[in-house]
């Protein structure tokens, strides 16, 4: 005996422009039968909370699946899996233009069917939220499951059991000497890896280059000194690593788009004159508490 919920849905075209749609969400328990052989033309997230079973890869290799776990369906490959008693999943199928981009990030992994998660309480939290919204009378279904599968796979990430939620060490450590005058070799070498490996390392927990997720955060706080400091802009580029501001002025026109003296007068937190040398803690970001009833 098993028991089974699912809902189907059918975004428009102008709902998928925003990235994800969702086709379906499901809930399921019990002993359930086996899955395929078969073949989908769109992505599934199938994850398992309780129970064991087994995934087997087109070319016949067996693969164990012990919950909690995820299963990653792709489209254009075929996928059997099933199974022992007592297995209990929830299951989400998706598709859009923005699966390209989740995948090229690694949170997608075609690659890599069966993903050992450390926690699955997050994503499920996720999945009933989507199966929630999933009633025929919420006039906002498709814009708000579509979203919830943005922030499905973002869950699905910060479970996978060889992955830290907020990056390993060494991502860690780059945060934190980010503003340093080192080059990624500099990096590379106080962690003990070549370049090649710190690169593959960062990659694999950011979904980018050492070079640009420094960059990133230097660009983030630059942001945030201009926007709610009277500092000059050569003061800015030297806080956050770069003694040439003209350099710091280039880099920063290029990557955001407007030169940092421009960002200022469109982000300004200060009035003219304004001593405020406070800049927001990513670290300790504040409470933002419900109004209270009156």
């Amino acid at each position: 005996m098993y028991q089974t919920w699912t809902r189907y849905l059918t975004p428009g075209p102008v709902h998928l422009r925003l990235g994800l749609g969702c086709l379906g969400v499901g809930l399921q328990h019990g002993e359930l039968p086996a899955v395929g052989p078969r073949t989908l033309d769109h992505h599934v997230a199938v994850l398992i909370s309780e129970g064991s079973g087994w995934y087997r890869t087109p070319d016949g290799r067996h693969h164990p699946v012990t919950a909690p776990a995820l299963i990653w369906l792709t489209p254009g490959t075929p996928h059997h899996y099933g199974p022992d008693p007592a297995w209990d999943e929830c299951f989400v199928d998706f598709t859009g233009p923005a699966t390209t981009t989740y995948t090229e990030l690694g949170y997608i992994e075609p690659g890599r069917p069966v993903v050992p998660l450390s926690d699955a309480a997050g994503a499920r939290t996720v999945v009933a939220r989507i199966a929630r919204a999933a009633r025929r009378d919420n006039p906002l279904l498709d814009v708000e499951t579509g979203a919830a599968v943005h922030e499905l796979l973002v869950a699905l990430r910060r479970a996978r059991a060889d992955l830290a939620p907020d990056g390993d060490e060494v991502l860690q450590a780059l945060a934190r000497d980010a503003f340093k005058p080192m080059s990624v070799a500099d990096h590379a070498a106080r962690h003990g890896m070549t370049p090649a490996e710190l690169r593959t390392a960062v990659r694999r927990g950011a979904g980018r280059g050492p070079k640009d997720y420094l960059l990133g955060i230097r660009l983030a706080h630059a942001k945030e000194l201009l926007a709610a400091t009277q500092l000059p802009v050569a003061a800015v580029a030297r806080r956050v690593g770069y003694d040439d501001p003209a350099y710091f002025s280039r880099l920063f026109t290029r990557r955001v788009g407007t030169p940092p003296a421009r960002f200022r007068e469109q982000q300004r937190r200060t009035a003219p004159g304004d001593r405020n040398d406070r800049v927001p803690d990513p670290d300790d970001p504040p409470m933002i508490e419900p109004p209270r009833a009156t």
